[in-house]
């Protein structure tokens, strides 16, 4: 994690090397991404307290989202005292593991390491060995919380698995077949919803998907059919990459990168016309789709309209965004683009590498063909709040999507506020989608409804 940095230097604030309402878990509270998979059981080689803290944080005051099948206090784990620190928590690993494949119903078990194993240096890998000589479907992934935050942790668990589970493949691909890799599981508040619709509209255009995370998924077939997809899709700035390119160097597979995820019409057909066109699949089925949903969605537009032409003088017409890369461009460009709202200041919080972010700002530079919009890069509640007070919103209050922290100073500017980001308290999340076709009309029923009505 060399290559990403905190950006508690660029204020005037005394440094104190802290950061101040954190937007992010650690590495472990990426075992979220093992519980995504249905039918995975993560298990941790951490000390108490630690599953507990990153699920009540990403998952339930998150849009109270729940365990599912494998998470929560389903999470088996070995709870590491000093006893651990001192001579080693190999056996008691050995023993809950053996214990875990006795009472849990898994397909898979993933075992994550948390800061104390990894800073005594466990070989947790060998431990996991033994089980998988046996031909127990069991992996391990290294988060121990100081190397990153969940968004390393995910990837290092989506390449355990690969690796270690999905194995070797050397057969054909199949033409029209796409892996997707996207939005961070429990992380993104809506991402349930989110992943249903992104397939939805994939299968629509004429594509076998392979959605690996949430409802959809198959589960651990799913991801043993990886290395027989024709190409990977990177739907997101940029977590995924790391994971598309070893896919590429592993089963020379392509990949192909979206920043952008679609929100609307004008974005969504945008979207599925490059996806087509790089699987060279017809594009009879993609156009069919198309005309049919832009349909619907303008016939709901139209009735909208009404209601747009009678209140439009009272309605927000700038905004800021503060969230992960993946909903601020995403939100940024459909508030613009269709439903032309001026963009006062846009704040990513999910701290990407360094290396990629010279790519994203380019984005903003070209949010549409008169529109040019600049991007910062801060974690600390701070500083974002900071920000936030000195924007200029002209004369009209804004209308700000973020997160429940960002209440008080919604309050303080007499704006709304819209929560699409972790952390939502103030949202119980069971299927919504922002994204795609449908997610759009949801999401604009959320912005008017607090607009005309809603409190900051």
């Amino acid at each position: 994690m060399s290559d990403h940095i905190s950006s508690i230097n660029l204020t005037d604030k005394k440094k104190t090397n802290s950061i101040q309402q954190v937007r992010y878990g650690c590495a472990l509270g990426a075992f979220h991404s093992a519980v995504a998979i249905p039918r995975v059981i993560p298990i941790a080689h951490c000390g108490p307290g630690c599953v507990d803290k990153q699920f009540m944080n990403i998952s339930f005051y998150n849009g109270y989202q729940g365990g599912s099948y494998g998470g929560g206090a389903v999470i088996p784990s070995i709870n590491a005292s000093e006893k651990e620190v001192v001579f080693g928590g190999s056996d008691k690993l050995r023993d809950l593991i053996a214990a875990s494949l006795k009472v849990l119903d898994a397909d898979l078990f993933v075992v994550v390491t948390g800061c104390i194993a990894d800073i005594v240096g466990e070989d947790v890998g060998a431990v996991v060995r033994e089980f998988q000589d046996k031909d127990v479907p069991i992996v391990f992934a290294e988060t121990g919380g100081f190397r990153g935050n969940n968004f390393f942790g995910h990837e290092q668990i989506t390449k355990a698995i690969i690796n270690q589970y999905v194995g070797e493949y050397n057969g054909p691909k199949e033409t029209g077949t796409v892996n997707v890799w996207s939005l961070l599981p429990f992380h993104n508040t809506y991402w349930k919803g989110d992943l249903i619709e992104i397939k939805r509209i994939l299968q629509g255009a004429g594509l076998k998907v392979n959605i690996l995370f949430g409802k959809g998924s198959k589960g651990v077939s799913e991801w043993k059919s990886i290395p027989k997809a024709q190409f990977n899709l990177v739907l997101s700035p940029w977590l995924g990459l790391e994971t598309a390119k070893y896919l590429e160097e592993k089963y020379n597979q392509p990949y192909l990168h979206i920043q952008t995820i679609p929100i609307g019409a004008k974005e969504t057909r945008e979207f599925l016309k490059k996806v087509v066109d790089f699987a060279g699949i017809d594009t009879k089925k993609v156009d069919a789709f198309i005309q049919e949903e832009e349909k619907i969605y303008y016939s709901y537009l139209e009735d909208f309209s009404d209601f747009y032409a009678e209140y439009w003088w009272g309605l927000p017409a700038k905004f800021a965004v503060v969230a992960d890369s993946a909903y601020n461009l995403a939100i940024t460009k459909f508030l613009v683009n269709q439903l032309g709202l001026i963009p006062s200041k846009q704040i990513i919080t999910d701290n990407p590498p360094l290396k990629y972010r010279n790519a994203i700002k380019e984005e903003y530079k070209h949010i549409s063909s008169d529109v040019s919009t600049d991007v910062e890069f801060y974690e600390d509640s701070f500083i974002i709040h900071q920000k936030l007070r000195e924007a200029d919103y002209s004369h009209k209050p804004p209308i700000i999507f973020g997160t429940t922290w960002e209440r008080d100073v919604a309050k303080d500017l007499n704006a709304k506020i819209v929560e699409v980001t972790f952390p939502a308290s103030y949202e119980v999340v069971i299927s919504k989608s922002y994204v795609g076709y449908r997610g759009a009309l949801s999401l604009l029923e959320k912005i008017y409804t607090t607009a005309i009505g809603g409190s900051a």
